[in-house]
């Protein structure tokens, strides 16, 4: 595969960064994943400014432009022979001195990794994990380079892709998946753990939020505990990747499908939006 690094394209195999990038010392930098269908960024907008806050909350300076990202991810498209792609854009501190300076980092390290999507499922199994959701390192979450918690979560449940672990708080929260946000339904009520639990305000969290408004359906954020959503009628979680995927069963807890389940609902209305701005994307490419 090809990459964006700094301003460049090239092998995967040729991409260097410092040993001095903070990015790999100390774990400071950010990263954004979206999908690409036939060759439109979805979401691309709402992704950049969640980077770009968190940004400027790292005080790094990164004044590359959403145009020249677009610019990059679709000559990688092109380079890569893809129209639909899974885009990590990775920006971390950049080379600094040993230590923690105090100053602004100025020239941070920009990478985009591309790949083809994989096979993903539209159900699974749901596990509660014995590794507790870490706390933010901030005053929120960010989509940060510190992902061991989730590398442990991830452990617990090994490589199956058809089972979603479900971190829990410290305090016995329900929090949020390795890598998804989490929903569940009682009563034709979606509830989801408040972004005070300390989990990431995904961006189709973000949306799935405005789908469902969009519908009329009631959606209640809060802190909630096991036996809620053990006695929920429906559960589903969410990412940019794998878009909206059933729980099926918890446990001895299962959730049977219903023919006007929400999460089919919600399928079909995100894969919607995603198949008409791919048909307008295509068109203003003529």
């Amino acid at each position: 595969m090809y990459i964006y690094i700094n301003g460049r394209i090239i092998k995967e195999e040729e991409a260097l960064i410092s040993i001095f990038d903070h990015g790999f010392m100390y774990g400071l930098g950010l990263f954004e994943t979206f999908r690409v269908y036939q060759g439109h960024a979805f979401l691309f907008n709402d992704h950049m400014e969640r980077l770009r806050e968190g940004l400027t909350e790292l005080d790094i300076r990164w004044n590359v432009t959403n145009e020249e990202i677009l610019d990059a991810v679709n000559d990688l498209l092109v380079k890569n022979n893809l129209k639909d792609a899974y885009i990590r854009l990775n920006v971390s501190a950049g080379p600094s001195s040993l230590g923690l300076p105090m100053e602004t980092y100025e020239a941070p390290t920009t990478i985009i990794y591309i790949k083809s999507i994989p096979q993903l499922a539209n159900k699974k199994e749901g596990v509660f994990l014995e590794t507790l959701r870490n706390t933010p390192e901030g005053r929120y979450r960010l989509k940060s380079h510190h992902y061991l918690n989730n590398i442990l979560g991830k452990r617990e449940i090994g490589q199956a892709s058809d089972k979603e672990g479900i971190f829990l708080t410290k305090e016995g929260f329900l929090a949020e998946g390795i890598v998804s946000n989490l929903f569940w339904v009682k009563d034709r009520v979606v509830y989801t753990p408040h972004i005070d639990t300390g989990i990431l305000n995904g961006i189709t969290r973000r949306f799935v939020q405005k789908l469902l408004n969009k519908k009329g359906i009631k959606v209640e954020e809060g802190f909630y505990m096991k036996e809620d959503i053990l006695s929920s009628d429906e559960v589903f979680a969410t990412n940019s990747i794998q878009e909206i995927f059933s729980i099926t069963h918890i446990g001895s807890q299962s959730y049977e499908p219903t023919t006007n389940a929400i999460a089919e609902l919600l399928q079909k209305e995100y894969r919607h939006y995603t198949s008409f701005l791919a048909t307008m994307n295509q068109m203003e490419d003529k």
